[in-house]
């Protein structure tokens, strides 16, 4: 086991809420340290979220002191260890050392051990075994410094044997080369992802969703997906995903011409895709996607509107009004990243500009007017707005009251009297 110095300078680290926990976890003569995620991302310069720990004190225990401290616990999985830490600032997921006892590739039973470098065993990969004491000290039992600094997602003894414990991890491995990795992936794990791809089918569409979305917003997303794709994996968790060249380009889009800081997953998922309605209904359902989720995608994929590069500001502000901001947007995405010509990048980035500048105008015109110009009260009415908004659209929304009224004057006497 090394030790450096290599945390003490982490703002998270020496935060008042964060030294409140280490210290009561510490009370009774337990050993606490930070875990997984924060230790990585720290060390690889990479932003810190979620702040994981790892304690010899049993959950019970663990909230004991947490709470003479006056410190809030929530026990979110305290069957498996399991326990969080609210306190005003953030929320610490502490999980008393454990070993797997017995795993069935979704889930695993296990008992509560004292041995950090048993604990590290049961972990994913080397880069995700590495503790962290209160004083920023760095314990790397497996060796994942190493594969760290070479940006190597290695995983944790027998790749084979991680993968059996739990399907996802093949995923996970796809998703932390692309997010942390560097060159190709391992060779070992590639590897074993291929040959027990067939695991992949008894995992929930959830997991197998939220896994999708998370590297699917990596920036290196595309070689991830391509590299799935070559293994036989995306075949097994997302059959759907033809157009592979319309992602990649979109990706390259976003990174080289839109400086996208935060990737939009619907988005991306839909460039993949190219299905109809009842392609995404069937999707949809398999990977549990929201409602929400669901009919922006369809709408995307089924829409028919004219969306080109070369549309004049006049039809975009119409497109925009018929359309609303999501579905334009979406729909110039894919439309840019099926373009091949390289020179039509200057539109298509005016295009969103101009969308994102837009404002919705709203047609000057109510029932009680549309009733004072002689239309009975009924379902007339909406008949006759629409007619005049119709022609207000065609009219570049013009803003003359005058003109709108009269155009209303005109279908009133044509088709009501």
């Amino acid at each position: 086991m090394t030790a450096e110095n290599s945390l003490a300078r982490a703002a998270w680290l020496n935060e008042p809420d964060t030294r409140a926990v280490m210290e009561a976890l510490a009370a009774k003569g337990g050993t606490a340290r930070f875990v997984g995620g924060a230790v990585r991302n720290q060390l690889m310069g990479e932003p810190v979220s979620d702040i994981d720990i790892a304690t010899t004190e049993t959950p019970d225990a663990a909230k004991a002191l947490l709470e003479a401290k006056g410190i809030k616990v929530v026990p979110t999985g305290i069957d498996h260890g399991t326990i969080t830490a609210v306190t005003p600032t953030r929320h610490f997921e502490i999980t008393t050392l454990r070993v797997d006892v017995k795993t069935d590739g979704r889930r695993a039973d296990v008992a509560f051990t004292e041995d950090w470098t048993a604990d590290a065993g049961r972990r994913d990969f080397t880069m995700n075994a590495l503790y962290g004491d209160a004083d920023g000290t760095i314990h790397d039992p497996l060796g994942g410094l190493a594969d760290l600094k070479a940006r190597r997602v290695r995983f944790i003894g027998d790749a084979h044997e991680r993968i059996r414990e739990d399907y996802l991890r093949i995923l996970r491995f796809f998703r932390f080369h692309a997010w942390y990795g560097k060159g190709e992936p391992d060779e070992a794990g590639l590897r074993a992802a291929a040959e027990e791809r067939e695991g992949l089918r008894q995992l929930s569409g959830e997991r197998v969703r939220d896994e999708l979305f998370k590297t699917i917003t990596a920036d290196n997303a595309a070689a991830a997906f391509r590299q799935m794709a070559a293994a036989g994996i995306l075949q097994i968790v997302l059959p759907e995903a033809s157009r592979l060249d319309r992602f990649e380009k979109l990706v390259e889009i976003e990174a080289q011409q839109l400086f996208v800081q935060k990737p939009d997953p619907v988005l991306r998922l839909g460039a993949m895709l190219d299905l109809d309605k009842a392609g995404v209904e069937a999707l949809a359902a398999r990977l549990k996607l929201s409602n929400r989720d669901r009919d922006r995608l369809i709408a995307m994929l089924t829409d028919t509107t004219k969306i080109v590069c070369y549309l004049s500001m006049r039809e975009v502000r119409r497109a925009l009004y018929q359309m609303g901001l999501q579905l334009f947007k979406d729909r110039v995405s894919l439309g840019w990243a099926e373009d091949r010509r390289g020179h039509n990048a200057f539109q298509w980035r005016a295009m969103l500009a101009m969308a994102d500048s837009w404002e919705k105008p709203v047609l000057p015109l109510t029932g009680e007017m549309i009733k004072a110009a002689g239309v009975p009260e009924g379902p007339q009415i909406g008949r006759i707005r629409d007619e005049v908004e119709e022609w207000w659209i065609d009219s570049d929304f013009i803003d003359d009251e005058f003109s709108i009224i009269e155009r209303l004057k005109a279908i009133v006497q044509a088709t009501v009297y």
